[in-house]
């Protein structure tokens, strides 16, 4: 299983998604989101920041389908899908994760012929507090 590296600037990400909520940083003083976390703006160069709750819900922006798998301690679940997410609320984030069927879910419980560009997704998360995706019912 994976689990994140943390630095000063991103471990408030992982402390919000282990309590499955999905929190993005943003300028204190212009607003404006950022991903990953740094220290200062690039839109207006203040070091102000806080960490804002956005939904979670957003489109597959882009993926891909590993052949061989990328990992190779996850080769039991090839073929498995890597996605690129866009927030709905942020839509200059973009966060990368695996569509699964549900929470915890293996790697491959999605077939990769469902998967689409546009795609509308909601974040969930592993037992782990790693951000997972899984289609929005329409």
């Amino acid at each position: 299983m994976l689990t994140p590296v943390t630095d000063p600037e991103g471990a408030p990400f992982w402390e919000h998604a282990r309590a499955g909520r999905l929190h993005i940083q943003a300028c204190a003083d212009c607003g404006t989101f950022r991903f990953p976390p740094r220290p200062c703006c690039p839109h207006c160069q203040s070091f102000a920041r806080e960490w804002r709750e956005v939904s979670g819900h957003g489109r597959i922006w882009s993926y891909v389908v590993p052949h061989p798998p990328l990992l190779p301690d996850y080769a039991a679940q090839a073929p498995y899908n890597v996605i690129v997410v866009e927030l709905a609320d942020a839509p200059r984030i973009r966060l990368v994760g695996n569509l699964v069927a549900r929470a915890g879910a293996r790697l491959d419980s999605v077939a990769p012929e469902r998967l689409r560009i546009g795609a509308r997704v909601r974040v969930v998360f592993d037992p782990a507090g790693l951000p997972q995706w899984v289609l929005e019912r329409s």
